[in-house]
């Protein structure tokens, strides 16, 4: 399930495309639908071992995507291996939350990307961070978890000091709320508890239903886990 809408990003065949923070590679692979080369890049070894493997069996089992053209890249937000405007399009999804000085790692991310290019920034609400952590003491405790709290005019103030601007902000996954609600209450590293099994098996379900789709697009406005905001640089 993307966070992102691509068709805000105006991703063109061709472009030059940075997953920061690419997990498992869901949006690394729409970029390649969209005929972008993409950097998947990551911290975690595990999660890129996982896209390499995801997006080369893609690449050697589909014809569809024989001339995809992707590199999967350790590295780290905070000083990102790469040259001044290099990338006509970044997303980073669910990252500045957990970095230690987030204000760098968006002048890194505004440093590498192209004039006219675009990027989306995507961060938990204040909302369903607030909620979590009141339901488990565990949630700002984990190490690698996250480390603060984002009101949308902390983040919209980060990221037009980093000289950029937002041109759009959206609000995506209300139906994740209550399943992170449910895993703070069984327990946090519990994915097996039958509540929290039988929600992620609805969610699940849910992705390829488009009466599902419409349902967690209007409780977007009211609960959603993630903002989502659209920037350019001029």
């Amino acid at each position: 399930m993307l966070t992102v809408e691509f068709d805000m990003l105006s991703v063109k065949p061709g472009n030059a495309a940075l997953d920061a923070g690419c997990g498992h590679g869901r949006h690394s692979l729409e970029f390649i639908n969209r005929g972008a080369s993409v950097m998947c890049m990551d911290i975690d070894m595990d999660s890129l071992l996982k896209t390499r493997f995801f997006l080369n069996t893609l690449k050697y089992t589909d014809k569809n995507y024989e001339g995809s053209e992707f590199l999967v890249h350790k590295g780290d937000a905070l000083n990102l291996p790469f040259k001044d405007e290099t990338f006509d399009n970044i997303i980073c999804s669910e990252v500045l939350e957990h970095v230690s000085d987030d204000s760098s790692a968006c002048m890194e991310l505004a440093r590498v990307l192209r004039r006219k290019g675009t990027m989306a920034i995507t961060v938990p609400t204040f909302f369903s961070e607030a909620l979590y952590n009141a339901l488990t003491w565990e949630y700002f405790s984990t190490p690698g978890g996250h480390v603060r709290k984002y009101l949308p005019k902390r983040l919209a103030k980060i990221i037009r000091s980093s000289g950029l601007e937002i041109y759009h902000i959206g609000f995506k996954h209300s139906l994740h709320t209550p399943w992170w609600a449910m895993r703070c209450v069984a327990g946090l590293h519990r994915e097996d508890h039958p509540l929290s099994r039988a929600y992620h098996t609805f969610l699940a379900l849910s992705i390829s239903s488009r009466f599902m789709s419409r349902v967690e697009n209007f409780f977007d406005w009211f609960f959603p886990k993630s903002i989502v905001m659209y920037v350019w640089k001029k």
